[in-house]
């Protein structure tokens, strides 16, 4: 499995616990963060790969 992959599902996961839990709404940031920065690596592994020749 990815690791951009693995990336989306736990930040996904930590967004539903932080939107279920009030008490821990850190969890939310960190969730959308992971989402962010595991999107960032996914553009630029797909964008790295086509300037290989």
């Amino acid at each position: 499995m990815p690791l951009w992959l693995i990336l989306i599902i736990v930040g996904v996961v930590m967004l539903i616990i932080g939107v279920a839990v009030e008490a821990a709404q850190i969890l939310i940031w960190i969730g959308i963060a992971v989402v962010v920065i595991s999107l960032i690596l996914s553009v630029l592994r797909k964008g790295g790969g086509k300037t290989r020749v």
